[in-house]
């Protein structure tokens, strides 16, 4: 009975279970059908993880089953549902808790990182404007994020969460301008400092409520979807503080269509701990009386090419990394990368480039289209 009321779910939706599209899913082990039933993807996640399933192309199944409206048909047990009491209960990302996403997931190894991401090691999304290359969507992606800050030699960049440092490099080697950046992770910064030894480029280990100082220019990449609900507000006054008055800040963010209090449990359980992606709404409200909007571009559609570049470049790479990865971490992996991109295709997510100014300035901006 359980088989045939999820198999009907997955036809509706254009995904036929053992059939012969390349989107189709082929069932190993029987267990996965109430499995994914009654713990949707976190069911489906670790299924895979384990070998109960597979198929050719994960992230177009995954889409296909998020614009069939499955993800809302599939409600999940009792049990599913109270694994979201914390994140509504408790602030789990508070500065003693901060860095957990460090240690589960920035500090694995940059080995890994390294196997499939640009030169300028970009943990986020490229701009594919005229290209259908990675290295040169990261550098568009950098580029236009400096170009919309208007940023100057003159400045002092403050960069939040600021990953191996490759905006910073780019920063303060093309602009000549100063750059601190900030991070939790001690893996990326023992990188980064290394990377930036010969420019003007001074990093700090800590988390965002530690920063002091005046800055001219804010940015803060791919960091914002760690900082949660409960820190929105928060997070919205240590930049308003550090900013100077005619400064400008740009938050670049994976965003939600919908206001929730949890996010997709497998991504939290095994990729992401404590993750939180904001909606408009909740980034609206924790910027009022603090910032003004000038400009808001959504390039989620980049995200899906971006990470469909990510997972071919880590399966060429699987051969040097099966010597310190096992073959489980390969499919949580594989999994991570393609229904992520799965996500952003059936536009179910959002990435979000939102500068901001306390005064309303006039900046102006670059062209904003695709």
């Amino acid at each position: 009975m359980i088989a045939k009321i999820l198999t009907e779910m997955f036809d509706h939706a254009g995904v036929t279970v053992n059939g012969h599209q390349p989107w189709d899913i082929q069932v190993h082990d029987d267990r996965w059908y109430r499995r994914a039933l009654q713990e949707k993807n976190l069911g489906m996640g670790e299924s895979y993880m384990e070998g109960w399933w597979d198929c050719s192309q994960i992230d177009e199944m995954i889409c296909r089953l998020l614009r069939g409206g499955l993800d809302d048909k599939l409600k999940g047990t009792l049990r599913y549902s109270i694994g979201f009491i914390p994140d509504i209960l408790f602030n789990l990302q508070s500065r003693a808790r901060s860095h957990l996403i460090a240690k589960q997931h920035y500090d694995l190894g940059n080995d890994l990182f390294f196997s499939f991401l640009d030169p300028y090691h970009q943990y986020s999304c490229g701009f594919f404007e005229s290209t259908n290359d990675l290295n040169q969507s990261q550098e568009h992606k950098i580029s236009l994020i400096l170009k919309k800050l208007n940023l100057s030699a003159r400045d002092h960049l403050l960069d939040i969460g600021c990953g191996w440092g490759g905006l910073a490099y780019y920063a303060a080697n093309r602009y000549g301008c100063k750059v601190t950046a900030v991070n939790i992770s001690q893996e990326q910064l023992r990188y980064a400092r290394e990377y930036c030894k010969d420019l003007p480029v001074y990093f700090h280990e800590g988390d965002y409520r530690m920063i002091d100082g005046r800055f001219d220019k804010i940015v803060s990449v791919g960091m914002f979807e760690h900082v949660g609900r409960k820190n929105y507000r928060t997070y919205m006054r240590v930049v308003h503080r550090l900013l100077k008055d005619e400064g400008i800040f740009l938050l670049h963010t994976i965003g939600n269509n919908t206001s929730t209090a949890h996010t997709d449990p497998w991504i939290t359980k095994y990729i992401f701990p404590n993750s939180s992606i904001p909606s408009l709404r909740q980034i609206s409200k924790s910027i009022e009386k603090l910032f003004i909007i000038e400009d808001l571009h959504n390039i989620g559609p980049h995200y899906d090419k971006t990470l469909m570049a990510w997972n071919d470049r880590f399966q060429q790479a699987w051969p040097m990394l099966n010597k310190r990865y096992d073959d489980r971490f390969k499919r949580m992996w594989e999994y991570y990368l393609l229904s992520c991109a799965g996500s952003f295709r059936a536009r179910n997510i959002q990435l979000w480039q939102i500068v901001m100014t306390k005064h309303g300035f006039c900046v102006e901006q670059p062209s904003c289209r695709f």
